[in-house]
């Protein structure tokens, strides 16, 4: 019967939200680009790990347990969830955790853990996206400097508990700044639905005034961080960070004073033009420094 389950619906594939995990990429992006030298198929195999598996498998659980039935991330109308989604996505894990022993034992109990705490998130029995802060905090630190500083030791073939520095602190900080930032504003169309289901999620906390204005500070600190990271090589990468984020500063004033007139524009269409110009104008940054050290060998 379980065998049967394995081969996904056309539901359980829309659920997993395969490009979704591409809003991830930066962070990828900005620890090939800090490594001082790596493996080619081993960076390419962690990519395929996080973006193809363990993403999409940590969408797919999610999304199965919350049974959405208003908009959600990159999906309008979400399809009825089935149990094709819920073993199809065990399964893919299943798979990342296997296929990252070729990588290293640490990165897969990495890929292990991400794991696990993407199931306390959304499953019934823990349902962390109940609890604001710790729901917060568990994004913050595991989908940015957790992926970060691990797939970092991953690439350079290190341990992640060693060679601990201000520097490495710092880009991972970055990291979960930008997401953390982002956060928030993925969650302030949802208020009604999240409310329906007793999660108070942080931008219910926070509010859609609150909301905009928490994510702003994070931005904000993700840039002096940016300069933190950069002032003794060289200002150039924090200014192109700054031209980069331009349009992403525009558009979050631009929503801010649409939510600020009426919260009826705290909606799925412009959250999710928040998040493609974030996503796009992140990864061409960090796409870029990415290209840069590719080039540069």
């Amino acid at each position: 019967m379980v065998l049967k389950h394995l081969l996904p619906s056309r539901s359980a594939i829309a659920h997993l939200r395969f490009v979704f995990s591409l809003f991830l990429m930066p962070v990828f992006c900005f620890a090939l680009s800090q490594v001082p030298q790596f493996d080619a198929f081993k960076a390419i195999l962690i990519f395929f790990i996080w973006h193809a598996l363990a993403f999409p498998a940590s969408n797919g659980y999610n999304s199965y347990f919350d049974r959405d039935e208003q908009s959600i991330g990159l999906l309008e109308k979400p399809p009825k969830v089935d149990i094709s989604l819920y073993y199809f996505s065990i399964f893919i894990e299943v798979l990342a955790f296997g296929l990252s022993f070729l990588v290293s034992v640490e990165f897969a109990f990495a890929v292990l853990f991400y794991g696990i705490t993407s199931k306390l998130y959304s499953h019934p029995a823990t349902r962390l996206k109940k609890y604001p802060i710790v729901s917060f905090l568990t994004v913050f630190i595991f989908q940015g400097c957790f992926i970060y500083w691990s797939t970092f030791a991953a690439l350079a073939g290190t341990s992640v508990f060693s060679g601990w520095n201000a520097h490495f602190i710092i880009a991972g900080a970055i990291c979960s700044c930008l997401i953390g930032a982002s956060y928030p504003l993925t969650q302030v169309y949802q208020h009604d639905e999240d409310s329906r289901r007793g999660d108070l999620t942080i931008s219910i906390l926070l509010g859609y005034k609150g909301s905009f204005m928490f994510s702003g500070a994070l931005f904000a600190t993700a840039i002096l961080l940016t300069y933190l990271y950069w002032r003794e090589v060289s200002l150039m990468p924090l200014y192109c960070f700054l031209i980069c984020s331009a349009p992403i500063f525009v558009y979050f004033n631009y929503w801010f004073y649409k939510v600020g007139k009426s919260t009826s524009n705290a909606n799925f269409k412009y959250a999710m033009r928040m998040n493609f110009i974030s996503a796009g104008c992140m990864l061409l940054y960090f796409g870029g420094l990415m290209a840069i050290r590719l080039t540069s060998n």
